[in-house]
């Protein structure tokens, strides 16, 4: 019996290895047992499609970078945008390179310190339409009944700040809830729990007037004093006498108070009404947070920024007071 020649063997050899690779290559392309679990990619901005395809691997979305690399030399490779993706782990290289393609399938919403439910609402309003902004907006300001500082009423600040991605088919009462929960994780790392209590005010109570340093103090370097004045004044009795609440309910966001303005007739109007407003004015950030929770020891009762850096100095008396205003006004802050 003749034994085959060498050649065949090669041949034979090379069939078992090509089938071997284009097996290989095809059940990475097309992955059996069907799509998985969605997941959100990121992409940053300059990045390439190499370090693109690393993401999507350590994501649990393909599990070949060079297999993506080799399917997009030979059939085209997406121009991807900046963004978020949600993609489903296991899916076909055509269905990730669609899906990347397209760009960004997933929203950022970014709430920081400051921003109203009004102005997170707009931004929706932007990204996700009138209807899910309407919808995020009624139940924000209509129903807490969920939430562990305030049962009743709006979640004005109660809403924990940062960046959202809003995946496809979350609903507006499924953000609320995540926003809330986030919240409450970032108020207990700033000590306060729905149980604290500090110079006399309630968890709530702290979380209004710490609304209220959010807007007042501006920056963070002013809050921790902001703050004080705010104990010091509801220890004293009366007004609050603080601009940012006025501007609060009349839908302003800062700006100079008018005469007419101080005339509003309105809980928010902290020069007619004693004490703290009805509800915060804003989400408050860390700083804001801690500074009503542990605040300084001080007299103060006065502050006003005194320069375009927005800088504010402390009083004690009205004379202090006054004369950190005419400060101001020489470096031309009105």
């Amino acid at each position: 019996m003749r034994r085959p020649k060498p050649r065949f063997y090669v041949i034979v050899a090379s069939t078992v290895l090509l089938i071997a690779l284009l097996s290989w290559f095809f059940l990475n392309t097309y992955p059996l047992g069907g799509q998985g679990s969605e997941t959100i990619v990121q992409v940053t901005a300059g990045q390439s499609l190499g370090s693109i395809a690393q993401t999507l691997k350590n994501d649990g979305v393909i599990s070949s970078t060079l297999v993506f690399r080799i399917d997009t030399t030979l059939f085209g490779s997406p121009t991807v945008r900046a963004g978020s993706y949600q993609v489903r782990k296991n899916s076909s290289f055509s269905s990730i390179k669609s899906i990347l393609s397209n760009g960004p399938n997933v929203v950022a919403l970014n709430v920081a310190p400051g921003l109203t439910v009004h102005e997170i609402a707009l931004q929706l309003a932007s990204d996700e339409g009138n209807t899910y902004a309407d919808t995020f907006l009624r139940d924000a300001t209509l129903d807490a009944s969920s939430n562990p500082f305030h049962p009743d009423g709006s979640l004005e600040g109660l809403l924990g700040t940062g960046t959202y991605l809003l995946t496809t088919g979350e609903t507006p009462q499924a953000l609320l809830t995540r926003m809330q929960s986030r919240f409450v994780t970032q108020a207990r790392s700033d000590g306060l729990t729905p149980t604290t209590t500090s110079n006399g005010l309630d968890a709530y109570q702290l979380v209004i007037a710490a609304s209220i340093v959010e807007k007042e103090g501006y920056y963070p370097v002013n809050m921790p004093k902001v703050a004080r004045v705010i104990i010091n004044r509801l220890a004293r009795g009366g007004d609050l006498q603080m601009d940012a609440t006025i501007l609060y309910y009349l839908g302003v966001d800062g700006g100079t108070v008018t005469h007419a303005m101080l005339e509003t007739r309105t809980p928010y109007n902290t020069y007619l009404s004693p004490g703290l407003t009805p509800t915060p004015i804003c989400q408050v950030g860390s700083v804001a947070l801690r500074s009503m929770v542990n605040p300084p020891a001080g007299p103060w009762l006065y502050f006003t920024v005194i320069d375009k850096n927005g800088d504010e100095a402390f009083a004690t008396t009205f004379a202090q007071q006054l004369a950190n205003e005419h400060l101001a006004a020489e470096r031309g802050v009105s």
